[in-house]
This record gives C-alpha cells, structure tokens and sequence, in this order.
C-alpha cells in the first residue's frame, strides 16, 4: 500500500522550501547544496572545519589503530580526559551537571524531542547550517510557538554547556574516520530505515510514484540499519540510501552505547530520495 501526498505534512509549502537553513555553515559546502537531492545522490566528504587540526594527536593515534574497538576505546578516553566526564564530585563541592555527548545520546534514544534532543539538532543547526523541521511538532516559521519553544530548549544550560558543541564534533569527526578506516571503504552511501506512525516530521517534496518520493527530512533523525527493527515502530517504513557523510553516530560506532540495542543511527537531515510503505 502507497503512502499518498496527504499523509505527508504539506503545510505552508512556501515557506517549508524556502527555509532550508542558514546561509553559511562550518563545512565548506553551501547549505543548499548539503540540503538537496543532488548532494544525496552524488555526496561529497565533509568536515567541520578546525576539529581534527585541534585535536591532532588524537587523530594521529588513532591512525596507528588497525583495531575498531581500540580505536572507539582510544576515543572514549580522550572525551572522557579532556571533557572531564568521569569528574567525581568531592563532599563540600558544588554539583555542577556536565554536558557529555553519551547523556545526550541517551536522552534521544528515549525522547528525540526532549531538550536534549534541541542541543543536538541545534549542533547541527550550528555545523551544517540546516533548520530543524519538526520539534515536538512542526516547525514552519521563525516567529512560531514551535520555533521559540526549539530555541529556549536547544539553550538549555544543563546540556549545553561543558563545550558540548566541540564534544559533537569530535563525535562526528571520529564517526567519519571509523567510517573511512573501517566500515565503508569505498561507500558513499548506507542503506538505512527508519518506521513510523507519525508523518509529521517528513514533509513530502515530490512524490514520484506509488512508492518513491522525495521528502525533506528532520535536520538531525534516527534511523536503522535494521529493516526488521524499522518495522516495531510503525507501519511506515521509511528506505533510504543515505550519505555516509551524513552519518553523526552509527550503531557499531562505540562499544556499550546507550543506542546499540536498536541498531541506531543519527542522520544529518536535508532532502533525500526514499522509498515510502506500509506494512
């Protein structure tokens, strides 16, 4: 069974296309370009710039590795070391909450509309220049309800803080190279899924036929690399070939992580060709 036009929010079309994010990002890529089709379909290596060259020696073991599980611990530690994650608190210290990038990983896979969920789809805001399209509903306009509600949350003191940004990009960074080194070589793109009840976060673009279609998707979502696991929620699935480049975490990607058991990965949003079911 097809999914038709209608089921896909269409509202205030106009306004949907025009907004597809900021005019200058930190990846070298115009945002148009990064939020179309064509990108999908012909991607291009991305970085966020200043990243590895700050965090050279990191990068440069790591290049040593030919082990992906020492690399992800080799990772783990370096976060853990320069963040100060695994800070303990002293009697008579002020508690103070630090902002890690696993507390929010956590967060999302129980609520990818929480206000965790809001810093990260404003780090991608920040990185890739791409609005989000739905936070708790929705988002169409700057000066909606929807849009100030992401907004206050995306700035949220008890997770954006700790240099949570820079600990995203390292995450992506090291995502890109555990790409590249182990798992992809030679791929530009991963073929994921993602089920859903509620269609409200895709607007549709074009429908193409019964079955394919282009869709505008949230700038940051979940999807699986398990058909299988896509189908437990929804009876919407959504197929996708998606660049590897806009991959942020993929399941394998660290050993013990709070997204593992459902085969989790965060995709970087933007206009994408799909192919749209039910069950």
């Amino acid at each position: 069974m097809s999914i038709m036009p209608s089921e896909i929010s269409t509202d205030d079309p106009d306004a949907s296309i025009a907004l597809r994010g900021h005019s200058t990002n930190l990846v070298g890529v115009p945002t148009g370009l990064l939020a179309s089709v064509a990108f999908n379909d012909f991607p291009l290596p991305l970085c966020i710039s200043g990243t590895r060259e700050a965090h050279r020696s990191l990068f440069e073991r790591l290049n040593t590795l030919s082990d992906p599980h020492e690399a992800g611990r080799i990772f783990q530690d370096y976060m853990a070391l320069v963040f100060d994650l695994d800070h303990v608190v002293e009697q008579n210290e002020r508690r103070r909450f630090r902002a890690s990038y696993i507390r929010l990983l956590k967060d999302w896979g129980f609520d990818s509309n929480t206000p965790a969920a809001a810093v990260l789809k404003g780090w991608v805001e920040s990185r890739f220049g791409l609005f989000p399209t739905f936070h708790k509903a929705p988002i169409r306009r700057f000066n909606s309800s929807q849009w100030i509600d992401y907004t206050v949350e995306k700035m949220s003191g008890r997770f954006n803080n700790n240099a949570i940004h820079m600990q995203l990009d390292l995450l992506y960074e090291f995502c890109q190279w555990m790409l590249l080194r182990f798992h992809s070589t030679g791929k530009k793109h991963m073929l994921l899924y993602r089920g859903t009840n509620d269609l409200r976060e895709q607007q549709l673009i074009q429908q193409i036929d019964a079955r394919n279609a282009i869709v505008r998707l949230n700038n940051l979502v979940s999807f699986t690399t398990q058909r299988s696991i896509a189908d437990e929620f929804g009876d919407t699935i959504i197929e996708a070939e998606v660049p590897v480049a806009k991959l942020l975490f993929f399941d394998t990607l660290l050993s013990g992580h709070p997204l593992r058991g459902e085969a989790e990965c965060l995709v970087i949003g933007g206009d994408c060709r799909v192919k749209l079911s039910y069950l």
